[in-house]
């Protein structure tokens, strides 16, 4: 996928103290001009486009202060992730397929030809508090002069272009770099001093496909007693990691640990051990965290898991004719906590636990951001038919998410847990 250069408008404060200074001499003509200009104003922007598949205008809602205390301790005790949706013009977003040109052509559901809307007007709301909207000024002066990096496929990437939409609405980012396969990206915000990278892994640990007369064929070794190199040697540069993983262990794996005999995914050797997805994913959190946790240069890393995010196929799987054309989301009621996908989440929770308790005293701090329930729930959100791969054409994408769609709230979510931990490192 490719990034479009960004042509941003940005917000200028010098505007907003030259009104003020005008408003002392300007008198009642004045008073009444503006009065009448912010009325058109009004109307003309909220005023959605007649064709949505090409563009959605913005409908942008007031900005928190950058000075908004921290949440009360009531509210901090509070589940945030267990919860429902509720109906809300715009959803999360306060941007759009319009106003944020960096949204990949497959993430882009509008461009691509979906013409329902009703998908992008839902919020997440936790049971017994209220999540605070997304504030991007307010985001990027907490983490002024500080390097936040996604570490995960392709899903992780997806986060990472929702933070890098709403982010871009206040401030130009540069892109800063990009490899050639256009899986590494960094992005840097000059008057705030952030940085956004994007760390691609398949697995976390080291993994090598392998190659019968130079084609791949979808099998992987796994070594589990070494890491990607890819994203650790960022580590020490950087202060917030959001870790995640899943979906490619949904194939065959060779299992390896030094010189014991390896296990596998999917295999049918009938000498070797054959485990479900959910044992390989297990170990290799357990190695990342491991490696985290051993990492002398890594200063104050805080370490955000953001939980399995399920794909929602139908009749059938990628490959198979699977589909996913729902335009709302489901119940609460509907979620089995036995299902497989739940499985994958509590097992990031518990080994996000274990290094928790292995982290202290080392500096390092791990909070988990489980999106597991909400995501759930959205089978509405998915891109399906309607990612634009001319390549891959009969096929559903029902595991990465429309922009702007339900992924908006995962960042929500990571802004919230962000204020938990700087109020808790500042304690």
């Amino acid at each position: 996928m490719r990034f479009s250069n960004s042509h941003l408008a940005e917000k200028s404060h010098h505007k907003h103290r030259s009104q003020r200074e005008r408003w002392v001499w300007s008198g009642p003509l004045l008073c009444s001009f503006l009065g009448i200009s912010a009325i058109v104003s009004f109307f003309f922007f909220s005023l959605r486009s007649p064709n949505p598949s090409l563009l959605l205008r913005p409908n942008l809602p007031a900005l928190q202060s950058i000075h908004d205390p921290t949440p009360p301790k009531e509210k901090q005790r509070c589940n945030l992730f267990k919860g429902h949706w509720i109906k809300q013009a715009g959803g999360a977003g306060i941007y759009t397929n319009w106003s944020c040109p960096t949204i990949p052509e497959s993430k882009n559901c509008f461009k691509q030809g979906r013409k329902d809307m009703d998908f992008v007007n839902w919020r997440w709301k936790p049971d017994e508090c209220e999540l605070p909207r997304f504030d991007s000024m307010a985001f990027l002066h907490l983490l002024r002069g500080k390097k936040l990096a996604f570490i995960g496929d392709s899903v992780a990437r997806n986060q990472f272009e929702s933070l890098l939409c709403f982010l871009s609405q206040v401030e130009i980012p540069q892109d800063v770099y990009k490899d050639s396969e256009d899986r590494f990206r960094t992005w840097y915000f000059p008057k705030s001093d952030l940085t956004l990278l994007m760390l691609w892994t398949k697995f976390l640990v080291a993994g090598e496909e392998r190659v019968v007369n130079g084609t791949g064929t979808g099998v992987f070794d796994l070594q589990f007693n070494e890491i990607d190199k890819s994203w650790t040697q960022h580590l020490p540069e950087i202060d917030y990691a959001i870790l995640s993983n899943g979906h490619w262990f949904f194939r065959v794996l060779y299992l390896h640990e030094r010189n014991n005999i390896p296990n596998c995914i999917y295999c049918s050797d009938s000498n070797i051990t054959s485990h479900n997805p959910d044992f390989a994913l297990r170990m290799a959190f357990r190695a990342a965290f491991k490696y985290i946790n051993e990492c002398k240069n890594c200063g104050k890393l805080v370490t955000f898991v953001r939980t399995f995010s399920p794909a929602h196929f139908e009749n059938g799987v990628w490959n198979t004719g699977g589909y996913c054309n729902r335009t709302g989301p489901s119940s609460a009621k509907v979620i089995d906590q036995e299902s497989f996908d739940w499985k994958l989440r509590n097992i990031q929770i518990e080994e996000t636990d274990k290094a928790r308790l292995d982290g202290r005293g080392k500096g390092k701090r791990f909070e988990v951001i489980d999106v597991t329930m909400a995501m759930t729930m959205r089978a509405d959100g998915h891109p399906g038919e309607f990612w634009g791969n001319k390549w891959m054409k009969g096929y559903n994408d029902c595991v990465h998410w429309c922009m702007p769609g339900p992924i908006d709230a995962w960042n929500e979510l990571l802004m919230a847990v962000i204020r938990k931990e700087e109020a808790a490192m500042d304690s």
